[in-house]
This record gives C-alpha cells, structure tokens and sequence, in this order.
C-alpha cells in the first residue's frame, strides 16, 4: 500500500539493469571485519519490524531482524525474487487444498536477550503477528494479513477495547490467540488461511510479519524503552542511536552463519550518518569517507557525471515503482466533464511520456509506463490501450476525442504538484504537452507535507474540485508476487472510501478476476489474470500512467559483493564486505 509518502512501504520488486561490479566482486573471496559506513539524509522512521513502513527501513531490518521467508541478495533478476527460507527451513507448499502452509523453524536462530542468547520458538512468530493488531502503533500491512488468516480479525477487533498501556497490551496479547496459527511445538508453526493466496508466502517476506521475543511486550511499541532495550535476531544488534543524527551497529553475539543461509555478516560494525544532503554524500563515497547510502536520490548532475565518465560503481534497480496522473471522477469542474471516459482518453493520449523520461534523467532513470503494474511485478506485460509513436503523445487524437466530448476549443484543468526534487519540471513537462492538445494545466504547487492530507487523501477537498488531475507515485509492498499490494489499496472499493482509492473507482469485473488471481496456485495463472486486470483498469481509465522509475545506487571503491536487496532497493549490507 505504498504511496510515496514520508510512511511509505515500499514495498518492491527488483531488476538490476547495470551491476558490472557486483558480477566481478562475485570471483573475489569475502572478508571479514571493518565498519561499514552509510549515509542518509532521513531518520529511520521504526526501529520496531510490527511498524516499520519506509522501504529504506527495510535495509536497517534486514540487518536486525529476520522473517520466516526473505529473499537472497543477487545481481539476477530472477532469483533476487524468488522467496526463500529465512528462519524457516524452506518454503513450504500449502496443504489442505491450498488453505494451510506449515513451516519449520531452522536449528540455531536466537535472540540476543538481556540474560543471553535464547533459541527462538513457534510462539515468537505468532507473537510478532498478534502485536500487528494493537491500534496504539500497528501496522499498515495488516490489511493484507488481517481477513486472510483465520481468526486474525476477531483478534484486531478486541485489541480495539484495550486500554493503551503495555500492561493492558501484554494481558491480551498472552491471553488470546488467533485461532489460525498453531504452534504445536517450538519448531512447527501452522497458518490457516481463510482463502487460498498464492501471494501469501510473499506477504512473509515483510518486516512486519517477523517474530517478536517475550521481552518487548513490557514497553510500548517503539516507545524509547523499545528503542533502548532492543533485542536482534539478525547479524547486527544496535549499540548507539542518536535520532536524526546516528545509528551505530554491531555485531550480534547471538546470530550464526549457519543458522542463516541468507546473510554473510562480513563487516564487523555499520554506522549510519543521518543529515547529509545529496551532494555531500556521493563526495563522501568518492573520498573513500563513506561506503554506501541509505536514502539519497542522487542529483541529475551528478548522475550524468558519472554515466559520463563510465563509473562502474553505478547500479540501476527497477522497483516497480510507476508514476501517473489520478482523474478525479468527483468534482463537478468543467459540469463533472472528467466522468466522461473520452476526456480522460484525451489526457492518455496527449502526455508526452518521452519527455517526461528525459526531464527525470534518461532511459536509466525511467521508463515510459502503460498499466497498473509496473516492471517485475507479476502480471506487468507489454500493452498500451493509447499508444503514440515513440510514446511522444499523439495531441491530434486528443483533440478529436475532445471536440466528440463537447469540448471543441479544449478544456482547463487544475493539477496539484509537490514542490520537491524534480517533480515541479515533471508537472512543467505534462503542462507543455497536454497543451499541445488544448488542454490547459492550471498548476499549484504544494508542500509536499501537504500534498496527499490536503488534496489527495481529503475527500472534501477532492469533491470540491480543488484538483482535477493530480501526480501521485506508487511502489508495491512486497516483490515478485506483489500485483495485489497495488490493486487492492488503490483500484477496489466495497462501500467504504479506502484511502489511496481517491475517488473510490469500482470495476467489478477487474475485482472478481483479481480475486482469481489471489487464489491461483501457480505463478503464470496469477500473471495471466493480473495481467487482465491491468487492462480492465486502463480501459477505465482512472489514472494516466506516464513512467515506470528505476533506482540508482552508487557506492564507494572499498565496498565489494555489491549485490541487491529486493524489499530494500539498495545492496544488502549483510551481505557486502570492504576491501580497505
């Protein structure tokens, strides 16, 4: 459910177009020891994995904290995708006609409690998941989880009554149970699930869905004695933390190698700077002062100065992160004309996609996008419903299906922009070329802490028509198998307003196939279904998709095995070691 928000999940599939250091790192043997550096511009914004909601945040997890399934840090597009057993011994296959997954827990994974290292048993899982429901901090992946799993939803519903103290929390949490996760020994845990989901196992992948120790329900969820008293099950633990300033990471006496097929542990600390802007940073990293980033967008100059000279250490990931314009359906402007699918049509056929490209940077920066789904996302295929030569737009067939509309002499419309990085030159690109089919932009730019409370998300500013078109920016939660992570929060609707459903958009059609696609059992059936689901929607036409982006990551000469994380977009910092 990933808006890109400051609470965004991510949430992320992953191709690497450009990893000629990763590959020839792979030959070099690994090494052990050193610090790690990394620097951010922006705090974490959860130590706790239940709340975590940042893709950056991600990284800092996958160092801390493990799941039952996760996925192996690779330059291969394919196998950086495929879930694997993380704490569990492998990925099981559902039984019960497709209803019940049972997992087993690997020997050797503990916790790094106060009184030593503790194995870590089936009930810390169902642990973790029940704290997914307390309403004092939560979760904004719950939705996903919270009608799938059998009796997941009288559980949240009676966390509602209690009282907001750890006390209170403790009590319930240890006094009930969700009836659809067994535990019938240490090693064994039993999922019941309400439906069959071939994207469950996917879903497991999340920090949010990682086992927690006895210890944490005495202190509010990632309250400071959270945050000071932590305990990891990853290969680093947290030593210092200084908000908005630093994070210092060690290493976890309580983790092995052998209990972890996933992540080599090779650095012996990672400290992480926050506050440095992005200029500053990439200097950092070719001084040999830092190692790697942890959310900085680096600069177009930059970027073209180091495409420029051939920079080996550049990286270009694909997130599945798309970009498109919202119509909104429900303001009366114009007498409602927006309601009329061949103004909108008009729209799709006037964005000059191609420039929008360059003006982010280039073809390694982003793609042209034609569908819901963006690239490595299950169900992404190559369709456009309206094509242009060279995705350069086509004013002329925007004009025709204006003048048929009503609209002969063109038609103004609002469009709301956030007043960030390169989105302002963006919102400048699309008003230059609808123009060109007569249609008039009217821009206001907007804080970007503004944006979505005050326009995208307030349906009384929506139904007032204070935007008619608007720019918004969506990452799926998960990766690989994660098509329901963008359908569902954004293009379904049951009578109830969904947040990132702007203007409640409803197809039932789209909505019974994508129910098909949730309960396929095979991987090319769930494709093949979202797949039509995608054409469904744009048929529709509730939003004008314009570009898919990609990631650049960079990184300093130390840092070797630079190899991709999925769910964190950046290389896995478990995995990499230094050569200094």
């Amino acid at each position: 459910m990933t808006a890109f928000t400051g609470r965004k999940l991510l949430r992320l599939a992953v191709s690497v177009l450009a990893a000629s250091t990763a590959t020839a790192a792979l030959a070099a043997s690994p090494q052990t020891g050193g610090t790690l550096k990394i620097v951010g511009t922006a705090d974490i914004d959860h130590f706790d994995p239940t709340s975590a909601a940042l893709v950056t945040s991600n990284n800092f997890l996958r160092a801390v904290s493990r799941q039952l399934i996760s996925y192996a840090a690779s330059t291969d597009d394919k196998a950086m995708l495929e879930p694997k057993g993380d704490l569990a011994t492998e990925v099981p296959q559902p039984t019960n006609d497709g209803l019940t997954y049972t997992f087993t827990l690997r020997d050797g994974v503990a916790w790094d409690a106060p009184d030593g290292p503790r194995p870590m048993v089936a009930a810390d899982f169902e642990r973790g998941m029940k704290r997914m429901c307390n309403p004092f901090l939560g979760s904004a992946a719950l939705t996903y989880y919270v009608d799938l799993i059998e009796g997941m939803r009288g559980f949240c519903d009676g966390f509602a009554a209690v009282e907001p103290t750890a006390a209170a929390m403790k009590d319930y949490i240890e006094t009930n149970d969700i009836s659809g996760i067994e535990t019938p020994d240490d090693k064994t845990i039993v999922i019941n699930l309400t439906e069959t989901a071939g994207d469950f196992v996917y879903m497991l992948s999340l920090p949010t869905s990682a086992p927690a120790p006895v210890e944490v329900l005495d202190y509010m969820p990632d309250g400071p004695d959270y945050r000071d008293n932590f305990i990891a099950s990853g290969p680093y633990t947290v030593e210092t933390y200084v908000p908005d300033s630093t994070i210092k990471l060690k290493r976890n006496p309580a983790w092995t190698t052998e209990s972890d097929p996933l992540r080599g542990g090779y650095v012996d600390d990672i400290d992480i700077t926050f506050g440095i802007q992005p200029d500053a940073a990439i200097q950092q990293l070719q001084a040999g002062d830092a190692d790697m980033t942890y959310d900085i967008i680096i600069p177009p100059a930059i970027l073209q100065m180091l495409t420029a000279t051939g920079d080996d250490k550049l990286t270009t990931m694909s997130v599945g992160r798309t970009s498109f314009l919202w119509f909104n359906t429900l303001t009366d402007n114009n007498d409602g004309a927006l309601r009329d699918l061949r103004i909108r049509q008009a729209v799709q056929y006037a964005i000059d996609k191609a420039a929008i490209v360059q003006q982010m940077g280039g073809p390694m920066v982003a793609a042209p996008q034609n569908g819901i789904f963006g690239p490595g996302v299950l169900g992404f295929h190559a369709f456009d419903l309206y094509p242009s030569e060279d995705s350069a737009g086509d004013p002329e067939k925007a004009k025709a299906l204006l003048a048929e509309a009503g609209y002969p002499d063109g038609i103004t419309l609002k469009m709301p922009f956030r007043n960030q990085n390169a989105e302002p030159a963006i919102a400048q690109t699309i008003q230059a070329s609808l123009k060109k089919a007569g249609i008039e932009i009217e821009l206001t730019p907007v804080a970007p802490s503004d944006y979505y409370s005050k326009f995208m998300t307030n349906q009384e500013n929506t139904k007032a028509g204070l935007w008619d078109i608007a720019p918004v920016g969506w990452s799926p939660d998960w990766v690989g198998g994660a098509a329901r992570s963008v359908f569902q929060p954004q293009f379904t609707y049951n009578g109830t307003h969904q947040t990132y459903n702007y203007v409640d958009y409803d197809n039932p059609e789209a909505n019974t196939i994508a129910k098909q696609a949730i309960n396929a059992t095979t991987p090319e059936q769930a494709a093949k279904l979202w797949g039509e689901v995608d054409e469904l929607v744009m048929q529709d036409s509730p939003v004008a998709p314009y570009t898919t982006e990609n990631v650049i990551l960079y990184h300093g000469a130390a840092v070797e095995n630079f190899q991709p994380y999925a769910l964190g977009a950046q290389g896995d910092w478990t995995n990499v070691w230094l050569s200094r």
